[in-house]
């Protein structure tokens, strides 16, 4: 048989983006073509183990006699092929969270997403024993404008309940034609009651690689690793370059908070513009002839600029690859929380006439040998986003039946001895006076203030506390008195 594959670096569904937070690029693909692209001429053998052909037909014996005991006696009547639909997703989502199988239609809907013609909002998600959990919302897409957050549950669609729902029915209850409402229902850690969000629909695109100057720092978000998202990263840093007046004297922040992943080749491409030798990233496959290994290409187009990279609980997969190679090169001083902590690779296997299945192909590791899988990638330097613990955690630890971490140096990275002097001096958390974060206001973003702190610090420039400049913060006393008058 043969069949066109495509790995996967990705954590979840994208209800308005691709059907998984990334795809993994391996080889090129003509204009216009669906994003997968390593191709195989016929599915690896696996051999039986011996004496294995009784206890497999007496196990699909035991599949027959329940099928039909299904179909004759469950109190309304069901299709064949619903059945078997049932029967193939609980054997591959009971696998690991990110294998499952594809209808022909599920299918059809993932490649329409890559061509950026349908309605969505733009969040990505992840279904966890019945659940719909916020894994990160797009930047710039309906569910990051109202406000959607990592670690919201997504409890009802146009007020009806999807609790217990399958996640593939209440992804598909959240697309649809561009310019409609919806509506959905979002139980927040800490919130006291629901939050109803309106939200209309649009045709979602992701928002490319952007800069900012900030003095002479610069500063350079990725929000996914698309197509053309290595061109774009040197396309902003010479942008950021001229706009310094020839040199970014104060150095570089490159931003990979709430990044889901995206193709691999562009993960590499992104860590090879700042590595000039070595390991980029490997994959280990259980056919050791799929194992790959991809190194850095020799240049590194800042030459040697002092480098900080933002990370959060929402970077996972291709971001993930990159914090890890600049991590273990001692490239860049990582500051932030920890990260996703997904290290394995997908493989989409289409079925014609039937859909696709996605299933967990390899595992993948950093340069000095880890894997990151259910670990993350602990930052050099830890700054939370605010003062409040998450109640729920959105990590690939917490899901269900995830796959091993092995394989690997499972240990830390290897120890720094190259962190700035002003590491010790960083805040974990925000004082209890930092403005609430709003989106359009970069200075009530604490993790950036603080990594544009540390990195002007390794440059050798000022290097002020954003927190010196803060009003005083109100006193116990007054709050009470300012309360007690409302």
């Amino acid at each position: 048989m043969t069949f066109r594959t495509g790995l996967l670096f990705g954590a979840a569904f994208l209800t308005g983006i691709v059907a998984g937070p990334g795809l993994v690029r391996v080889a090129e693909v003509g204009t216009g073509s669906f994003m997968f692209a390593a191709y195989a001429d016929t599915l690896p053998a696996v051999a039986a183990p011996a004496n294995s052909h009784a206890e497999t037909y007496r196990l699909l014996t035991l599949f027959g006699s329940i099928f039909d005991l299904v179909r004759a006696n469950y109190v309304d009547p069901v299709s064949d092929r619903d059945l078997i639909t049932n029967a193939l997703n609980g054997m591959l989502s009971g696998l690991d969270p990110h294998s499952s199988y594809m209808t022909e239609k599920q299918y059809a809907d993932m490649q329409v997403q890559t061509t950026g013609k349908f309605g969505g909002l733009g969040l990505e998600v992840q279904g966890e024993d019945g659940h719909v959990r916020v894994v990160s919302p797009i930047d710039g897409t309906p569910a990051w404008k109202a406000g959607i957050k990592p670690g919201d549950y997504i409890v009802a669609i146009d007020g009806h309940n999807i609790d217990g729902s399958p996640l593939n029915d209440a992804v598909e209850k959240m697309r649809g034609k561009p310019d409609t409402k919806i509506t959905l229902t979002i139980i927040r850690p800490k919130a006291a009651k629901p939050l109803v969000l309106t939200m209309t629909r649009e045709i979602i695109h992701i928002e490319g690689v952007k800069s900012v100057l900030y003095d002479k720092t610069g500063y350079i978000r990725i929000p996914q690793f698309t197509e053309d998202t290595s061109a774009e990263l040197r396309r902003e840093y010479e942008k950021l370059t001229k706009q310094a007046g020839g040199r970014l004297t104060g150095g570089l922040v490159i931003d990979l908070r709430n990044d889901p992943g995206g193709l691999l080749n562009q993960a590499i491409d992104v860590s090879s513009s700042f590595i000039r030798n070595g390991e980029i990233v490997s994959t280990r496959a259980r056919h050791p002839k799929d194992s790959q290994r991809w190194d850095a290409k020799g240049t590194d187009m800042t030459d040697g600029l002092p480098l900080v990279v933002l990370t959060n609980g929402g970077s996972a997969s291709a971001s993930e690859i990159v914090s890890g190679a600049l991590q273990d090169h001692h490239r860049a001083v990582l500051v932030g929380t920890k990260t996703f902590g997904k290290g394995s690779v997908q493989t989409i296997m289409p079925i014609p006439g039937n859909g696709a299945v996605r299933l967990t192909t390899a595992r993948y590791y950093t340069p000095s040998g880890r894997s990151i899988q259910g670990l993350g990638i602990a930052p050099d330097i830890v700054v939370k986003e605010s003062r409040e613990e998450p109640v729920f955690s959105i990590r690939e630890a917490d899901l269900s039946h995830i796959i091993k971490n092995q394989g690997g140096n499972q240990t830390k990275p290897p120890a720094r001895d190259d962190l700035p002097a002003i590491a010790s001096k960083i805040p974990d958390q925000p004082p209890a006076n930092w403005p609430t974060y709003d989106m359009t206001k970069p200075a009530t973003d604490f993790q950036l203030q603080e990594g544009l702190r540390v990195v002007r610090n390794m440059a050798g420039v000022a290097a002020p506390d954003p927190v010196a400049g803060l009003p005083p913060a109100p006193s116990a006393t007054a709050t009470k008195s300012e309360v007690s008058h409302h």
